[in-house]
């Protein structure tokens, strides 16, 4: 991919410290918790790529515990799949993400991996996230949040796009090992206009004294504030109320020129 970014906690844990990065036009915001909460370190984990010729971002965010060597081992992963990854991105979307199913659902699936596993301690929370064109396509594993805001469903109060499921993991205990593995995933055709693409750890939903577990507020830090800053202004708000869980998020804005599917009684 043209552009990366990747960081696990265990390398910086940004405790009682707010991070906001941009790479390309996606926004990174990192905040470790508050070291007055009782706080002192972070697992969580994020790898982010952008492929400008292709049109095209996918990104894996991770809320490990019990160590951040989950979120390293599934970094490492990802990583070692780069060239595969890279060339889905040359494909139709349809073919896309059918190819980015098959080969991380596989790989995931595998024996060497689940060996590998069974090497670690703890586990993580897992969500990889991919758009090629008006499309988005996610696999889900365990309760990291994807939302998406686009005037059109807003209306109609859709915002959430997986849904936190809990007692799903990757690592010592894996989804993958059991007889049939529990994960969810997805494709979404994007809006024409503008398409907020959202996704965080659960930090941000879990913060006392706040609403972010209803999308809508999340949202309505962004009026009239870039990415950047809307991404800022959550973090020093759940800073400032003395939230404990580390909250990581990546969050970036996608223009569709097309027209989105309708009714056809309203064509």
């Amino acid at each position: 991919m043209s552009k990366k970014f990747r960081w696990v906690g265990s390398e910086q844990h940004y405790v009682d410290q707010l991070d906001v990065t941009n790479l390309e036009h996606i926004t990174i915001g990192r905040f470790g918790g508050n070291s007055s909460a009782g706080q002192y370190k972070n697992e969580d984990g994020c790898l982010v790529w952008v492929d400008d010729a292709n049109n095209c971002e996918f990104v894996v965010l991770m809320d490990a515990h019990n160590t951040a060597e989950s979120a390293e081992l599934v970094m490492e992963t990802i990583e070692g799949l780069e060239a595969i990854i890279k060339s889905s991105f040359t494909l139709p979307s349809k073919e896309c993400f059918n190819q980015l199913s098959k080969v991380i659902l596989s790989t995931f699936q595998s024996t060497e991996f689940s060996v590998r596993c069974k090497t670690i301690q703890g586990e993580t929370a897992c969500l990889l996230v991919a758009r090629n064109d008006k499309y988005l396509w996610w696999l889900s594993i365990g309760d990291c949040i994807l939302h998406l805001h686009h005037p059109e469903l807003a209306k109609l109060n859709e915002y959430g796009q997986n849904h936190r499921s809990f007692y799903e993991w990757i690592g010592f205990v894996n989804t993958f090992d059991l007889e049939v593995p529990c994960y969810s995933e997805g494709r979404k055709e994007l809006r024409k206009g503008e398409n907020h693409i959202f996704l965080t750890t659960d930090g941000l939903t879990e913060c006392p004294n706040t609403s972010f577990e209803n999308p809508s507020e999340i949202f309505m830090r962004f009026e009239d504030h870039s990415v950047s800053e809307g991404t800022l202004q959550i973090l020093n708000e759940i800073k400032e109320k003395n939230v404990r869980d580390s909250t990581t998020i990546i969050s970036w804005k996608v223009e569709v020129i097309e027209e989105a599917t309708l009714p056809s009684d309203l064509k």
